[in-house]
């Protein structure tokens, strides 16, 4: 459709004078710029390209050794905002440079032939990719944490709206020097961690915002840029608290990568809690903060008491994590989804209610519907917790997605691996229905079905991404809050169907999450095995809503296998066996 080509321009002041009378294009037509200097780009749009290239040089955007222009005969203003923004996207995801802009410009408006636009978008990566401009290729980047996690993401409707809201409000509440608390709420897939990162790229951009420079009307949110914004900012402190070990570095890793930002504002519970107090904390996952229990080790037990005692004079066992964090911060933005607690020592749902349930009163709560996630849309997830829970009332088909219902486990694994030498990111994930043996002993397997022999995730941080990982299993505390293009889930004899009550039952003798059944003797509480089986539930929940593209499924107890299979039956909606011509495995 379009006949796009790149120019390089030298970039001094005479050599982009004389560039601009050598089409009046170059002055008066949209067009998309890149600026590359050492470890570092800027991306922009204009309808003035020399004119802008010249403010750029003029405002000592240097040293710039590279400026690129984009520009095709077809351009508009709209193609033009759409392609600057994956472009910027596509930088920070890359990580080759740190990209200068920020990020309440990207966005991801509709607009007539968009979709036909799109393509060339494709071909121009791969043009600037061959000057230089990029490391890797276009699946690896769209594949990485860098570009998943990546604070330029262009938000959905109602993720701009309740930034738009949080922003109004959070200045609001400075101006009259007031707390505030807040609560974001969303099924997985909604884009909870994205809001949290972005919010604080674009708070990070306010504070330290040169008002002096011409604000682009276009922006998102360039109502926030003015006069008093940056200096009710100043000194203002800003954490992210992830309880998850493996998202945590991730995010760390994102952070270190955007200027504004810093790897040390990702913090654990614990740090949160011991740190010179925050202005602002936001809570990603909340529903993973933790409640007095039998905590991993003797030490942290020990540290959660003088955690206690430094914040509140003493030792209650009913202070959690939670309150830790209203403690240490004077403003509050909480995400959470209640259904993905995954332990008993995991913060308390009656805790989780009262905080949703405040925030609705105050009117600060803020509920995410979208599905960014998996394709087959946002009827999917509560589709999986109904199936778990016993109360789907028949099966639902979703067109276009991958769901398949594996009787051979052989066939299901080298399925995916041919998913991940063509769209990458297809990985084995299961319950923790297996010791982890391998811990000790990397010799070991740790999980065995039929003929095959398995390991768990041989690293606890970033599992996913790791090499080798396609071979090994990851457990819901490596894969929690992160996206898998083809997520193999092997739901294990932790859970079984029992055909007398008609119910889905926790086998306790086939759950080997120590931390997942351990009672909290502190406070007087013994977990049944129904109060676990919904932990579990849960946590079989997430893994059937981490694959993008599609989600597998092995059975391994025969009983639970029949009555799934009606309900996780393949995309196309028949009833059928998925093998290789061999009798299933137990």
């Amino acid at each position: 459709m379009t006949g796009f080509e790149i120019e390089e321009v030298p970039y001094t002041s005479g050599s982009i004078s004389a560039w601009g009378k050598l089409d009046e294009r170059h002055r008066n037509w949209p067009v998309v710029y890149t600026l590359e200097g050492p470890g570092k780009v800027y991306v922009g749009e204009s309808l003035n390209a020399a004119g802008r290239l010249k403010q750029h040089l003029d405002a000592g955007k240097k040293p710039v050794r590279t400026a690129r222009v984009v520009k095709d005969p077809t351009f508009n203003k709209s193609v033009c905002l759409d392609l600057e923004s994956y472009l910027i996207r596509l930088f920070a995801g890359d990580g080759k440079y740190e990209v200068l802009n920020r990020n309440d410009g990207v966005t991801n408006a509709d607009y007539y032939g968009r979709e036909d636009y799109q393509k060339s978008f494709k071909e121009i990566f791969d043009e600037l990719k061959d000057r230089g401009a990029f490391d890797r290729s276009l699946q690896e980047i769209q594949n990485s944490d860098l570009f998943k996690l990546s604070p330029f993401k262009a938000l959905t409707p109602e993720q701009a709206i309740a930034v738009e809201d949080i922003l109004t409000g959070l200045f609001d509440d400075l101006e009259k020097e007031v707390p505030s608390r807040l609560v974001i709420q969303g099924d997985p897939g909604t884009g909870k961690t994205i809001v949290a990162i972005y919010l604080i790229k674009l708070l990070s951009d306010i504070q330290h915002a040169d008002l002096s420079e011409p604000v682009d009307g276009d922006s998102l949110f360039s109502e926030f840029f003015v006069e008093g914004h940056p200096a009710l900012l100043k000194d203002f402190r800003i954490g992210l608290v992830v309880p998850q070990q493996s998202l945590r570095a991730s995010i760390q890793k994102v952070f270190r990568k955007t200027p504004g930002l810093h790897p040390s504002m990702v913090l654990k519970p614990f740090e949160a809690a011991q740190a010179t107090p925050f202005d602002l904390l936001i809570v990603d996952e909340t529903h993973r903060l933790n409640q007095r229990a039998s905590l991993a080790s003797g030490s942290l037990n020990k540290l959660f008491r003088e955690v206690n005692e430094k914040l509140f004079g003493k030792d209650d066992l009913n202070l959690t994590q939670l309150d830790w964090i209203n403690e240490v911060s004077r403003h509050q933005i909480y995400l959470l989804d209640a259904a993905q607690a995954v332990r008993p020592a995991d913060v308390p749902r009656e805790a989780l209610e009262q905080l949703t349930a405040t925030a609705r009163k105050a009117e600060r709560h803020y509920s995410l519907t979208t599905q960014m996630r998996v394709q087959a849309g946002s009827d999917y997830v509560g589709y999986i917790r109904r199936v778990l829970n016993g109360t789907a009332v028949e099966p639902q088909v979703f067109p276009g997605y991958d769901l398949r219902f594996f009787d051979d486990f052989d066939e299901m694994l080298t399925t995916v691996e041919q998913k991940d030498t063509e769209v990458g990111l297809a990985r084995a994930i299961a319950g923790y229905a297996w010791p982890w043996l391998s811990k000790k002993d990397p010799a070991a397997f740790d999980i065995t079905i039929g003929d095959r022999q398995l390991r768990w995730n041989s690293t606890d941080v970033d599992w996913i991404n790791a090499p080798g990982s396609v071979l090994e299993v990851g457990s819901v505390h490596t894969t929690q809050g992160y996206d898998l293009n083809i997520a193999a889930v092997i739901i294990g004899p932790d859970l079984r169907f029992d055909p007398v009550t008609d119910r889905i039952v926790f086998d306790r003798s086939n759950y080997h999450d120590k931390k997942g059944m351990q009672n909290n003797p502190q406070r007087g509480i013994t977990y049944t095995d129904d109060d676990i089986l919904q932990y579990v539930k849960n946590a079989y929940a997430v893994l059937l809503t981490r694959g993008v593209l599609g989600t597998y499924v092995y059975v391994c107890d025969p009983a639970l296998r029949e009555h799934l299979r009606s309900y996780l039956t393949p995309h196309d909606g028949k009833s059928q066996r998925v093998r290789s011509g061999r009798s299933p495995v137990p």
